[in-house]
């Protein structure tokens, strides 16, 4: 039997002891957080090893039955671990109750999209790192929370679904490449870790994921401005039209306007969105701040 190439991990072992700690009290997982629990150990491991050297933290978001903050509190660091389901809670409390004690691990309870991170992470010993298993439905969300908070983070590591991180890592001028990857390549060198197969979570999920890493660029770059959003989501918006009619209309730029910002951007308007680099999305947004605003 053939094996896996050394990029994936199956980790069937995963699905049956998360079930078997979930019976054990009582639990059962819920569809509306997104519960999907990865426990085979050996990849937790996997994961943990990219979370950064003893001395560090990490933010993990979703802590679920523990399972990544057990490898995560074995490699020394300290870590504050977000989770939203009071269900799991007590499990939690039991499992690290010497972390907890020590200091080691700070339990928060909370919906991650009210949380503010920011303020949680600046309190944390660097070097420090924002981490965890995604729920699907929140990915798109809490990528962009990432992308903020670039300047407070020497690196992110993600277990997402294997589309997203292609999409993350995806080239110009290729089908995955799209607003998520400019957005995130902005401030972000994405990189692909390891596939994780739908068979090493429980419940096992309708698809494959991946653990993603992204690493702040250097020198560090600036948040996404408004413009630069406007710029990137008009012109994936309308995919399949040219920059000429994709912008129309953008910042509320008269066509002379736009031809002219396009040729100081050094950016044909007869392009599409998805040939264009990040570096072009943020000369051309750049470039139009300094413009005079309309009436002046």
């Amino acid at each position: 039997m053939s094996r896996p190439p050394p990029d994936v991990a199956a980790g069937a072992a995963g699905r049956v002891s998360a079930k078997a700690e979930l019976l054990q009290h009582g639990l059962q997982p819920k569809r509306t957080l997104g519960q999907n629990f990865l426990l085979d150990q050996s990849l937790c491991d996997k994961i943990a090893k990219l979370a950064g050297p003893e001395g560090g933290s990490v933010l993990e978001i979703g802590a679920g039955l523990g399972a990544l903050t057990a490898s995560v509190l074995g490699r020394g660091l300290s870590v504050v671990a977000i989770e939203t389901d009071p269900a799991l809670l007590p499990v939690l409390r039991e499992k690290f109750a010497a972390a907890l004690a020590s200091g080691q691990l700070q339990l928060v309870h909370a919906d991650v999209r009210e949380v503010d991170l920011r303020s949680l992470l600046e309190a944390m010993p660097a070097p420090r790192t924002l981490a965890g298993n995604l729920p699907y439905h929140l990915s798109g969300l809490l990528l962009r929370r990432a992308v903020e908070l670039a300047d407070v983070v020497e690196r992110s590591v993600f277990l997402l679904q294997l589309e997203v991180v292609e999409r993350l890592c995806a080239d110009p001028d290729t089908p995955n490449y799209g607003a998520l990857t400019v957005f995130a390549r902005s401030v972000y060198a994405p990189r692909r870790s390891f596939i994780v197969r739908r068979g090493a979570f429980y419940p096992q999920p309708g698809v494959d994921s991946a653990v993603v890493v992204l690493e702040p660029l250097q020198p560090p770059r600036p948040a996404p401005s408004d413009q630069f959003a406007l710029f990137v989501k008009a012109a994936f918006g309308k995919r399949r039209k040219t920059l000429r009619n994709a912008w129309r209309g953008i910042l509320e730029l008269s066509m002379p306007e736009l031809e002219e910002l396009a040729v100081a951007a050094e950016i044909s308007l007869d392009a599409r969105g998805e040939t264009l680099g990040v570096d072009d999305f943020r000369r051309i947004s750049e470039l139009s701040r300094t413009r005079r605003p309309a009436g002046e």
